[in-house]
Protein backbone atom coordinates (compact mmCIF):
# COMPACT_ATOMS: atom_id res chain seq x y z
CA UNK A 1 0.00 0.00 0.00
CA UNK A 2 1.32 3.77 -0.69
CA UNK A 3 1.10 6.77 0.44
CA UNK A 4 0.17 9.76 -1.67
CA UNK A 5 2.18 10.09 -5.16
CA UNK A 6 5.32 7.52 -4.75
CA UNK A 7 6.04 8.04 -0.98
CA UNK A 8 6.25 4.25 0.75
CA UNK A 9 3.92 4.04 3.78
CA UNK A 10 6.20 3.67 6.95
CA UNK A 11 5.96 3.28 10.70
CA UNK A 12 7.84 6.26 11.87
CA UNK A 13 6.49 6.59 15.56
CA UNK A 14 9.88 6.63 17.12
CA UNK A 15 13.01 7.56 15.45
CA UNK A 16 16.28 6.61 17.81
CA UNK A 17 19.89 8.66 17.38
CA UNK A 18 22.44 6.17 17.72
CA UNK A 19 26.02 8.06 18.05
CA UNK A 20 28.24 6.06 15.54
CA UNK A 21 30.98 5.69 17.17
CA UNK A 22 29.32 4.43 20.46
CA UNK A 23 29.96 0.09 19.90
CA UNK A 24 27.87 -0.41 22.56
CA UNK A 25 24.85 1.78 21.28
CA UNK A 26 25.22 0.06 17.74
CA UNK A 27 25.06 -3.30 19.32
CA UNK A 28 21.75 -3.00 21.38
CA UNK A 29 19.94 -0.23 18.92
CA UNK A 30 19.30 -3.98 17.00
CA UNK A 31 17.74 -5.27 20.16
CA UNK A 32 15.50 -2.71 20.44
CA UNK A 33 11.50 -1.69 19.20
CA UNK A 34 12.09 1.69 17.71
CA UNK A 35 10.48 1.86 14.14
CA UNK A 36 13.58 3.79 13.09
CA UNK A 37 17.28 3.93 14.42
CA UNK A 38 19.31 7.05 13.00
CA UNK A 39 23.07 6.36 13.16
CA UNK A 40 24.73 9.38 13.63
CA UNK A 41 28.00 10.60 11.78
CA UNK A 42 27.09 14.23 12.61
CA UNK A 43 27.03 15.94 16.12
CA UNK A 44 26.84 13.17 18.30
CA UNK A 45 30.99 12.56 16.80
CA UNK A 46 33.37 14.69 17.32
CA UNK A 47 35.49 15.74 14.16
CA UNK A 48 38.49 13.17 15.31
CA UNK A 49 36.29 10.51 15.24
CA UNK A 50 34.22 11.10 12.06
CA UNK A 51 36.57 8.63 9.96
CA UNK A 52 36.55 5.97 12.75
CA UNK A 53 32.76 6.25 12.93
CA UNK A 54 32.10 5.55 9.20
CA UNK A 55 34.31 2.58 9.23
CA UNK A 56 32.77 1.34 12.59
CA UNK A 57 29.22 1.82 10.81
CA UNK A 58 29.78 0.16 7.86
CA UNK A 59 31.22 -3.08 9.40
CA UNK A 60 28.53 -2.88 12.18
CA UNK A 61 25.92 -2.60 9.35
CA UNK A 62 27.24 -5.33 6.95
CA UNK A 63 25.57 -8.22 9.86
CA UNK A 64 23.52 -6.06 11.87
CA UNK A 65 20.21 -4.46 11.06
CA UNK A 66 17.30 -2.77 13.55
CA UNK A 67 14.13 -4.14 13.35
CA UNK A 68 12.94 -0.98 12.18
CA UNK A 69 14.23 1.55 8.91
CA UNK A 70 17.91 2.12 9.06
CA UNK A 71 18.80 6.12 8.52
CA UNK A 72 22.16 7.18 8.34
CA UNK A 73 22.66 10.97 9.39
CA UNK A 74 25.91 12.38 7.47
CA UNK A 75 27.20 15.98 7.66
CA UNK A 76 26.50 18.72 5.76
CA UNK A 77 27.35 19.20 1.83
CA UNK A 78 29.94 22.16 3.14
CA UNK A 79 31.49 20.49 6.23
CA UNK A 80 34.44 18.50 4.54
CA UNK A 81 32.74 15.36 5.61
CA UNK A 82 30.01 15.24 3.95
CA UNK A 83 31.05 13.28 0.60
CA UNK A 84 32.36 11.14 2.58
CA UNK A 85 29.83 10.15 5.12
CA UNK A 86 27.50 9.69 1.72
CA UNK A 87 30.16 7.12 0.32
CA UNK A 88 30.17 5.10 3.20
CA UNK A 89 26.44 5.64 3.36
CA UNK A 90 26.16 4.15 0.36
CA UNK A 91 28.27 1.10 1.44
CA UNK A 92 26.13 0.57 4.32
CA UNK A 93 23.19 0.59 2.38
CA UNK A 94 20.74 2.12 4.61
CA UNK A 95 17.22 2.53 4.09
CA UNK A 96 17.47 6.30 4.16
CA UNK A 97 20.14 9.14 4.42
CA UNK A 98 18.99 11.87 6.60
CA UNK A 99 20.70 15.34 5.75
CA UNK A 100 21.31 18.21 8.21
CA UNK A 101 20.72 21.67 8.11
CA UNK A 102 18.15 21.87 5.16
CA UNK A 103 17.67 25.24 4.17
CA UNK A 104 17.12 24.80 0.36
CA UNK A 105 15.65 22.68 -2.78
CA UNK A 106 19.45 22.91 -3.85
CA UNK A 107 20.42 21.06 -0.90
CA UNK A 108 18.23 17.83 -2.07
CA UNK A 109 19.45 18.03 -5.41
CA UNK A 110 22.77 18.15 -4.67
CA UNK A 111 22.70 14.97 -2.91
CA UNK A 112 20.47 13.30 -5.09
CA UNK A 113 22.57 14.16 -8.22
CA UNK A 114 25.44 12.32 -5.64
CA UNK A 115 23.21 9.06 -5.82
CA UNK A 116 22.46 9.67 -9.16
CA UNK A 117 25.83 9.26 -10.68
CA UNK A 118 26.67 6.93 -8.17
CA UNK A 119 24.00 4.17 -9.49
CA UNK A 120 21.96 4.15 -5.90
CA UNK A 121 19.32 2.33 -5.93
CA UNK A 122 15.75 3.88 -6.20
CA UNK A 123 14.48 2.37 -2.76
CA UNK A 124 17.19 4.60 -1.14
CA UNK A 125 15.62 7.59 0.41
CA UNK A 126 15.93 10.92 1.63
CA UNK A 127 15.40 12.29 4.62
CA UNK A 128 15.50 15.93 5.33
CA UNK A 129 16.57 18.01 9.08
CA UNK A 130 14.67 21.21 9.16
CA UNK A 131 16.19 23.11 11.98
CA UNK A 132 17.43 26.60 10.87
CA UNK A 133 15.61 29.66 9.86
CA UNK A 134 15.94 29.48 6.44
CA UNK A 135 14.80 25.64 6.47
CA UNK A 136 11.32 26.83 7.90
CA UNK A 137 10.85 29.61 5.76
CA UNK A 138 11.76 27.44 2.64
CA UNK A 139 9.86 24.19 3.80
CA UNK A 140 7.51 23.73 1.08
CA UNK A 141 9.98 24.51 -1.15
CA UNK A 142 12.36 22.10 -0.23
CA UNK A 143 9.34 19.54 -0.21
CA UNK A 144 8.00 20.11 -3.38
CA UNK A 145 11.52 18.14 -4.47
CA UNK A 146 9.76 14.68 -3.16
CA UNK A 147 7.10 15.27 -5.90
CA UNK A 148 9.68 15.57 -9.08
CA UNK A 149 10.75 12.28 -10.71
CA UNK A 150 13.41 10.67 -9.30
CA UNK A 151 12.83 12.97 -5.65
CA UNK A 152 13.52 10.46 -2.97
CA UNK A 153 12.65 12.99 -0.46
CA UNK A 154 9.97 11.23 2.00
CA UNK A 155 10.54 12.52 5.64
CA UNK A 156 11.04 15.78 7.29
CA UNK A 157 12.59 15.49 10.63
CA UNK A 158 12.16 18.85 13.27
CA UNK A 159 15.88 19.99 15.36
CA UNK A 160 14.61 22.31 17.87
CA UNK A 161 17.51 22.55 19.33
CA UNK A 162 19.60 24.40 16.55
CA UNK A 163 16.10 26.48 16.09
CA UNK A 164 16.88 27.35 19.56
CA UNK A 165 19.74 28.62 19.39
CA UNK A 166 19.72 30.72 15.89
CA UNK A 167 16.70 32.31 16.84
CA UNK A 168 17.06 32.69 20.88
CA UNK A 169 13.58 31.73 21.65
CA UNK A 170 14.23 29.52 25.18
CA UNK A 171 13.51 25.98 25.95
CA UNK A 172 9.99 26.50 27.63
CA UNK A 173 7.79 24.11 29.05
CA UNK A 174 4.97 23.50 25.87
CA UNK A 175 7.04 25.00 23.66
CA UNK A 176 5.39 28.05 23.29
CA UNK A 177 6.77 30.18 21.10
CA UNK A 178 7.76 27.11 18.63
CA UNK A 179 4.45 25.97 18.33
CA UNK A 180 4.26 28.20 14.85
CA UNK A 181 6.94 26.81 13.23
CA UNK A 182 6.78 23.42 14.41
CA UNK A 183 3.23 23.31 12.47
CA UNK A 184 4.83 25.39 9.55
CA UNK A 185 7.37 22.74 9.05
CA UNK A 186 4.39 19.71 9.28
CA UNK A 187 2.41 21.93 6.92
CA UNK A 188 5.20 21.94 4.48
CA UNK A 189 5.71 18.41 4.75
CA UNK A 190 2.11 17.48 4.05
CA UNK A 191 1.73 19.66 1.06
CA UNK A 192 4.09 17.36 -0.51
CA UNK A 193 3.08 13.99 1.09
CA UNK A 194 6.10 13.61 3.42
CA UNK A 195 6.29 11.98 7.04
CA UNK A 196 6.78 14.41 9.65
CA UNK A 197 9.11 13.47 12.73
CA UNK A 198 8.69 16.36 15.99
CA UNK A 199 12.12 17.20 17.44
CA UNK A 200 13.85 15.27 20.55
CA UNK A 201 13.26 15.89 24.23
CA UNK A 202 16.35 16.52 25.95
CA UNK A 203 15.41 15.17 29.10
CA UNK A 204 15.17 11.87 29.26
CA UNK A 205 15.15 11.43 33.22
CA UNK A 206 11.74 13.51 32.81
CA UNK A 207 9.06 11.01 31.55
CA UNK A 208 6.21 12.77 32.41
CA UNK A 209 7.24 15.78 30.30
CA UNK A 210 8.45 13.58 27.39
CA UNK A 211 4.74 11.62 27.45
CA UNK A 212 3.97 15.88 27.54
CA UNK A 213 5.34 16.55 24.55
CA UNK A 214 4.36 13.41 22.93
CA UNK A 215 0.51 13.75 23.36
CA UNK A 216 1.36 17.65 21.70
CA UNK A 217 3.25 16.46 19.03
CA UNK A 218 0.30 13.81 17.82
CA UNK A 219 -2.39 16.27 17.80
CA UNK A 220 -0.11 18.58 16.28
CA UNK A 221 -0.43 15.68 13.40
CA UNK A 222 3.24 14.78 13.51
CA UNK A 223 4.17 10.63 12.64
CA UNK A 224 6.79 9.98 15.64
CA UNK A 225 9.31 11.56 17.51
CA UNK A 226 12.76 11.57 17.31
CA UNK A 227 14.63 9.85 20.88
CA UNK A 228 17.26 10.31 22.17
CA UNK A 229 17.13 7.04 24.85
CA UNK A 230 15.86 3.53 24.55
CA UNK A 231 13.89 4.43 27.39
CA UNK A 232 10.91 7.11 25.56
CA UNK A 233 10.49 4.15 22.53
CA UNK A 234 7.41 2.69 24.13
CA UNK A 235 5.76 6.06 24.77
CA UNK A 236 6.83 7.40 21.51
CA UNK A 237 5.19 3.98 20.24
CA UNK A 238 2.13 4.39 22.35
CA UNK A 239 1.58 7.59 21.58
CA UNK A 240 1.67 7.76 18.09
CA UNK A 241 -0.30 4.78 17.38
CA UNK A 242 -4.23 4.82 15.96
CA UNK A 243 -5.86 4.10 18.16
CA UNK A 244 -8.29 1.30 18.03
CA UNK A 245 -11.81 3.23 17.47
CA UNK A 246 -9.56 4.98 14.50
CA UNK A 247 -8.69 1.95 12.55
CA UNK A 248 -11.85 0.48 12.98
CA UNK A 249 -13.22 3.73 10.92
CA UNK A 250 -10.24 3.27 8.77
CA UNK A 251 -11.24 0.05 7.70
CA UNK A 252 -14.63 0.50 7.25
CA UNK A 253 -14.26 3.47 5.01
CA UNK A 254 -11.82 1.41 2.93
CA UNK A 255 -14.67 -1.16 2.65
CA UNK A 256 -17.52 1.10 1.96
CA UNK A 257 -15.14 3.05 -1.16
CA UNK A 258 -14.52 -0.45 -1.91
CA UNK A 259 -18.40 -1.42 -2.73
CA UNK A 260 -19.71 -1.48 -6.21
CA UNK A 261 -22.23 1.04 -5.51
CA UNK A 262 -19.34 3.47 -4.50
CA UNK A 263 -17.46 2.61 -7.40
CA UNK A 264 -15.80 6.48 -8.89
CA UNK A 265 -18.20 8.38 -6.36
CA UNK A 266 -15.84 10.85 -4.48
CA UNK A 267 -18.49 11.16 -1.43
CA UNK A 268 -20.48 8.56 -0.13
CA UNK A 269 -22.87 8.35 3.00
CA UNK A 270 -20.99 5.83 5.82
CA UNK A 271 -23.74 5.31 8.76
CA UNK A 272 -25.17 8.60 8.47
CA UNK A 273 -21.97 10.55 7.93
CA UNK A 274 -20.94 12.06 4.70
CA UNK A 275 -17.19 11.11 3.76
CA UNK A 276 -15.55 12.27 0.86
CA UNK A 277 -12.78 10.25 -1.34
CA UNK A 278 -9.84 12.56 0.15
CA UNK A 279 -10.84 10.65 3.54
CA UNK A 280 -9.90 7.18 1.98
CA UNK A 281 -6.35 8.29 1.47
CA UNK A 282 -5.80 8.61 5.49
CA UNK A 283 -7.47 6.00 5.83
CA UNK A 284 -5.71 3.63 3.79
CA UNK A 285 -2.38 4.90 5.64
CA UNK A 286 -3.71 4.35 9.31
CA UNK A 287 -4.73 0.85 8.68
CA UNK A 288 -1.40 0.03 6.76
CA UNK A 289 0.23 1.14 10.14
CA UNK A 290 -2.37 -0.59 11.94
CA UNK A 291 -1.29 -3.76 9.39
CA UNK A 292 2.78 -3.15 10.01
CA UNK A 293 2.03 -2.87 14.06
CA UNK A 294 0.31 -6.11 14.12
CA UNK A 295 2.24 -8.12 11.80
CA UNK A 296 5.42 -6.74 14.01
CA UNK A 297 2.75 -8.20 17.64
CA UNK A 298 2.63 -11.66 15.90
CA UNK A 299 6.23 -12.27 14.80
CA UNK A 300 6.95 -11.26 18.85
Amino acid sequence: MRAIDHHPVRLRRSVLSVPADNQRALAKACELAADAVIFDLEDSVSPDRKAAARDALVRHLAGNRPQGETVIRVNAAGSGFGEADLAAALAARPDAILLPKVESPADIQGALDWLSERDAPDELRLWAMIETPRGVVNGPAIAETGRTSGGRLDCFVVGLNDLRKETGVPALSGRTYLVPWLMQILLAARGSGLDAIDAVFNDFRDPEGFEAECRQGRDMGFDGKMLIHPAQIDAANRHFAADEAAVEEARAIIEAFALPDNSGKGVINLHGRMVERLHLEQAMKIAAKADIIEKRKAKS
